[in-house]
């Protein structure tokens, strides 16, 4: 098998989607790809995908035949850190701020990369990047 190429989807849980439909697509501005009731909301960014599940609602086995995605869920503070860049960050800062959401961290890696992290309405640890931090220097994930 050779390794995939890059991930597809990542996935964040909140009780509130309407907070988290907010957060991602009003004050970041994501596109938001589907919202289905309560149970989850998805945006595009990039060439991924953001989906934001309800975890009470994706514990429930699925009801649809031909749709037989397995339960899943978590509970407490996930991780998700957009590529952006180093131009973007103070932006992003000066927007957050704005907004009232409070900056848990704004810092140089020690091979000079930037990051922001703030906390998303369900708690969820948002980080801003340079992509050098990774070895990239596209914001998009192209490789250097």
């Amino acid at each position: 098998m050779r390794p995939p190429r890059h991930i597809l989807e990542t996935a964040l849980y909140a009780d509130d989607l309407d907070a988290a439909e907010r957060f991602f697509g009003d004050l970041i501005g994501l596109e938001k790809i589907a919202r289905v009731g309560d149970r989850h909301v998805f945006f595009r960014c990039g060439k991924g995908v953001l989906l934001i599940f309800n975890p009470d609602e994706t514990v429930k086995p699925p009801t649809d035949p031909s749709m037989p995605v397995p339960v899943h869920g978590s509970r407490g503070a996930g991780h998700v850190c957009f590529g952006v860049t180093a131009e973007e960050l103070d932006a992003i800062r000066r927007t957050m701020r704005n907004a009232g959401v409070a900056i848990d961290a704004d810092f140089r890696w020690p091979g000079g990369a930037r990051s922001i992290y703030v906390r998303d309405p369900a708690g969820n640890s948002i980080e801003f990047a340079e992509p050098r931090l990774w070895g990239y220097e596209d914001p998009t994930g192209g490789a250097s």
